[in-house]
């Protein structure tokens, strides 16, 4: 990032924190590099748990999230605004994770996943005596049977399930329409709810 800083405090004298993400991206674009850190701080661990439930590994994930900020500081003085803030950002997270994907059959690093192996961890988890929490139970029994979906499916999942999202939203992300949108997170859900029967 440039070495370049304007006065950060905005002139009603509220705390950074509190300023729009609208304007934060404007700062940033001239290189307010703490509105840029503000940005990160508020967005930063929703587009890492985005990442990291894409990618299925952490460390994949902390390249992945350092790679996709340092394009979004590359390219905020090119962004027009015509999505919000956290849509472009979540844009860019995605474009990244599938920059690594199309790499993944020719390094052999992508985490296979056996169907079979899911569902017997899936009821593993569920007949453990030992667990404390069947809410913390049921998340990873979630975790495990997101592994199983599509990546479009999974990623409109995510956004709309996790990181609350509107259709309209996920489809700026996915580079789609909230038609094919509706369809993803029905075909995600009934999946994901076939997997998890017995749970119910």
């Amino acid at each position: 990032m440039e070495n370049q800083s304007m006065q950060t405090t905005p002139p009603d004298g509220a705390c950074p924190d509190e300023r729009t993400d609208e304007v934060l991206a404007r700062r940033a674009a001239l290189g307010d590099r703490d509105a840029f850190t503000v940005l990160v701080d508020r967005h930063g661990p929703a587009l890492y748990r985005y990442a990291a439930r894409l990618l299925d590994d952490r460390g994949q994930a902390d390249d992945c999230l350092q790679d996709a900020l340092l394009a979004a500081w590359r390219g905020l003085p090119s962004f027009r605004g015509d999505a919000a803030v956290r849509t472009w950002l979540f844009t860019i997270v995605r474009h990244e994770v599938h920059a690594r994907s199309r790499r993944w059959p020719a390094s052999g690093s992508r985490p296979h996943v056996d169907v079979e192996d899911v569902l017997d961890r899936i009821r593993d988890v569920r007949e453990d005596p030992e667990r404390t929490s069947v809410e913390a139970a049921l998340r990873e029994a979630l975790d495990l049977a997101l592994r199983l979906l599509p990546p479009r499916q999974r990623s409109a999942w995510l956004l709309r399930e996790v990181e609350e999202l509107s259709y309209e939203e996920i489809a700026q992300v996915l580079g789609t329409t909230s038609t094919a949108v509706r369809g993803l997170l029905e075909r995600a859900r009934t999946t994901l709810a076939a997997t998890l029967e017995d749970w119910r």
